[in-house]
């Protein structure tokens, strides 16, 4: 069996994520229309695995997934063929044969989101799909002097919808918020999200940035005392990378 990488990008708009399962359980996800076109291209039933699972309306410029396969197509055909039937917001950027034990999930050491927010005096008309808005330009000192609190390893048990997992600490590699040109982006580094982690982590931020909160916030969220802002609007979020 081949092991298959794919590098893929897409926009998460019109999709429930990238894999929706259980309760909420879609066929309308990127996995599965990716899989849909593999199981054409292949005669098989491909189990996909990637990265870092995209949620609701968050869009990805390098999302990693693999597959095995016993079909001989070549990558380069394995390409142009994904990108000839995929739906036009999803994009294979490349397709590379793999050791056997590449694992596009269990091989992850980190992944980096980045967070896009307008700040000019009228918002964009061509930029509205793909960024937040915000009236106000926040304080971004206040915002990187909260960001501090986040950095490192934590128990983000406050800072997830997740009901169950086996284990919800993870660690923040770093936080970066910088602004340029009207706009302002936060991006974080971590080893692993849990479910909206990243979106509750970056309302939070925005809220602190609005001055509706203070920086130590953050503390009084890990003790469980006070409650996260609400997550961020996930058409400005985007997947950058997924570190192996």
């Amino acid at each position: 069996m081949r092991n298959i990488k794919l590098t893929i990008e897409y926009d998460g708009s019109r999709y429930q994520g990238w894999q929706r399962m259980g309760k909420g359980e879609s066929a309308n996800t990127v996995s599965n229309k990716i899989t849909e076109v593999l199981q054409k291209m292949t005669g098989e039933v491909p189990e996909l695995f990637c990265g870092c699972r995209t949620e609701v309306g968050v869009h990805a410029h390098a999302q990693t997934a693999s597959f095995k396969t016993s079909s001989q197509i070549t990558p380069i055909e394995i390409k142009h063929y994904l990108n000839r039937y995929l739906p036009m917001d999803i994009a294979v950027l490349e397709v590379t044969d793999e050791q056997e034990r590449f694992h596009a999930a269990l091989n992850a050491r980190g992944c980096t989101y980045m967070y896009r927010i307008l700040t000019s005096d009228v918002p964009s008309v061509f930029e509205r799909k793909y960024t937040y808005y915000a009236f106000k330009k926040p304080d971004t000192e206040a915002m990187k002097k909260a960001a501090l609190l986040l950095v490192g390893k934590h128990d983000f048990k406050n800072f997830t919808t997740a009901k169950r997992s086996k284990s919800t600490k993870r660690e923040i590699y770093d936080i970066d918020i910088y602004e340029d040109f009207g706009e302002t982006q936060i991006t974080i580094h971590a080893s692993d999200f849990l479910h909206n982690m990243a979106r509750l982590i970056i309302g939070t931020l925005l809220d602190i940035g609005a001055g509706n909160r203070k920086a130590d916030t953050i503390d009084s969220i890990f003790l469980g005392s006070e409650q996260p802002a609400e997550a961020c609007d996930p058409k400005g979020l985007f997947l950058e990378k997924i570190d192996y």
